[in-house]
């Protein structure tokens, strides 16, 4: 299938498949859009109009066209994660770019539990996902925090896996990650130079090197680790709003919070301009600057995930394995950046409290 013929199915133009295909930030006009267009890539097995004809007539110099599945383990399709789903179009057109053919994104928030993972029939789920592919099945990227057991065994169905993620797989295959304990200390630390000692966290806390990193941060500064300010809920912008009621109903609140993820302090945020009658406004600072980050009022304080290089890494090293570049496990290690904005302040200024969204 051509991209004119994509185009054609998708009801736009082929400039704008193109655009879709091959740049992970194009704005179409609607994310549906978007993704109704990888739909049908990957329901074609569409590969590149050079890399095919190179192949067809024997002119690939020496590559084979690989088909590559990917495995998304912190969302599922109802729920989206805004900073897996950006990774997620950096790894596309990543795929798309090396002239590949991306067979199938899988969506599996279960394998990211290893509690949950313990009382489920591992092979017939992971069976279940791999019925319709037939053999179409050369590398596999993981996006997100899974388990081993899974790992182990999606290892010996593949070619090649790596692992795009902020916690480390431990060598069970190739990975890319920006260390969630280093993100945590760095938003942390931020913190207490601005002199807060009262500091919350809110995110997951079971094997999270997020929240170990946050732990270990304020241990670090004998700052007293505050139990009532550690709220563990999953990501989601919902459950962050939750969160904030509950903070609000504390006797006394922490003047500075780190939340483990972006969307969760959107919610924080939006529940703060709900009830900002009550003039409380704490420093909130999280982690992976997704674009909505620089969109809310006050803008988010961050620590930036390198998106963009985790996904063009991963893709490097899968593709190396599969051409027998290399054998041992390689572990790959980008650094995050501190992004400064406005919701985060000194422990003693509170001359503002322009919390909305």
């Amino acid at each position: 299938m051509s991209i004119k013929q994509i185009a054609e199915k998708a009801g736009v133009s082929p400039a704008t498949v193109s655009r879709v295909l091959n740049n992970p930030g194009y704005k179409c006009s609607s994310p549906e859009l978007r993704n109704k267009i990888w739909k049908i890539a990957i329901e074609e097995n569409y590969v590149p109009n050079e890399a095919a004809r190179s192949l067809k007539l024997g002119t690939a110099k020496g590559d084979r066209i690989y088909y590559i599945n990917v495995l998304m383990t912190r969302m599922d399709e109802a729920q989206s994660d805004p900073f897996f789903t950006e990774l997620l179009h950096v790894v596309e057109s990543e795929i798309h770019k090396n002239s590949c053919i991306l067979s199938k994104v899988w969506y599996q928030s279960l394998f990211s539990n290893d509690r949950k993972c313990r009382f489920e029939n591992l092979d017939r789920l992971i069976d279940t996902m791999h019925a319709d592919i037939e053999e179409k099945c050369d590398g596999l990227v993981i996006i997100g925090k899974c388990n081993k057991e899974v790992l182990r065994r999606l290892k010996q169905r593949y070619k090649g896996v790596v692992s795009v993620n902020r916690n480390s797989v431990n060598c069970e295959v190739d990975e890319v990650l920006c260390d969630g304990g280093k993100i945590a200390t760095m938003a942390v630390e931020y913190l207490i130079q601005l002199g807060h000692r009262s500091i919350g966290y809110v995110g997951e806390c079971h094997n999270e090197v997020r929240y170990h990193g946050y732990l270990d941060t304020l241990r670090g500064h004998e700052i007293d680790v505050e139990p009532e300010y550690i709220i563990e809920t999953k990501q989601t912008e919902a459950e962050g709003y939750e969160s904030m009621q509950k903070i609000l109903q504390m006797e006394e609140y922490p003047t500075g919070i780190y939340c483990a993820n972006d969307i969760t302090a959107v919610g924080m945020l939006k529940c703060l301009n709900k009830y900002k009658n009550r003039y409380y406004t704490p420093s909130i600072i999280s982690s992976d600057d997704i674009e909505e980050a620089q969109y809310t009022k006050p803008m988010l304080s961050t620590v930036k995930l390198p998106k963009e290089e985790m996904g063009k890494f991963a893709i490097y090293l899968l593709l190396d394995r599969l051409r027998g570049g290399h054998k041992g496990s390689v572990r790959m290690e980008l650094e995050g950046r501190l992004i400064v904005r406005n919701s985060c302040y000194p422990v003693a200024d509170t001359t503002w409290s322009d919390y909305n969204i």
